[in-house]
């Protein structure tokens, strides 16, 4: 007998990305506003990217003079952007907390999710208890099973936390110090994400050798003076 229940539109598998963003007062200025540019060209990619077999998925968490949950979970095509604000201080180990509890959560990142995507964006020292919010995300739960990718802005930003965040994964600490680094390290999230969406198997994320930027890579040479740095 025909059944029209039996003909349904199989639904697009969730790829999650979680941006947690340093927004404190030393991102002032350029830094900042390089870094709203560089998360609105990755959208935007992200959105052009969405295939029927899998959508992304965006989250942002923000972390200055509080930690913010700025984007919820949200297909890329669907995030209204809102510019970041500065201010206070930076507070990574609560974000990081926050970040671990929505990948724990499987309401909040279903279990039938593809591996998330976790980018840690800094341009200084951490000015709250960080250490075993690390340790935990790295290493306990759904978290430690992440892709993580991190970014030091800067000559203030903590190399050492962010070098930990990103052990055990094929990516390196991407260092920037003007506003092409900002775009190219987000171009090489970009890459990775979109790349995962047209893997027969999306889980495997690329080796950054397979990562081809679309403008090239930025040469990044040694700093002259604080003047260099955005």
């Amino acid at each position: 007998m025909f059944d029209p229940k039996k003909f349904t539109t199989p639904t697009a598998k969730p790829l999650p990305v979680v941006l947690l963003l340093d927004v404190s007062s030393s991102m002032s200025g350029n830094k900042i506003e390089n870094l709203n540019k560089a998360v609105v060209d990755m959208l935007n990619t992200f959105a052009q990217a969405e295939k029927m077999e899998t959508e992304i998925l965006v989250s942002v968490i923000t972390f200055g003079g509080q930690v913010d949950l700025h984007v919820p979970f949200t297909k890329a095509s669907q995030v209204q952007w809102h510019g970041l604000q500065v201010n206070g201080g930076t507070p990574m180990g609560t974000a990081l907390k926050m970040a671990k509890a929505m990948i724990e959560d499987k309401e909040t990142t279903p279990s039938r999710a593809y591996r998330p995507t976790i980018v840690l964006v800094s341009d200084g020292q951490p000015t709250d208890e960080w250490e075993k919010p690390l340790k935990d995300f790295i290493s306990e739960g759904r978290s430690s099973k992440c892709d993580r990718m991190a970014m030091a802005i800067g000559r203030d930003a903590d190399e050492a936390v962010l070098k930990r965040f990103s052990e055990g994964t094929p990516h390196k600490l991407y260092y920037a110090e003007n506003a092409g680094q900002i775009h190219e390290f987000f171009q090489r999230v970009t890459m990775s994400v979109t790349m995962r969406t047209q893997s027969n198997n999306s889980n495997v994320v690329p080796a950054p050798p397979e990562i081809k930027l679309l403008d090239g890579p930025v040469e990044s040479g040694p700093p002259v003076s604080d003047d260099d740095y955005i």
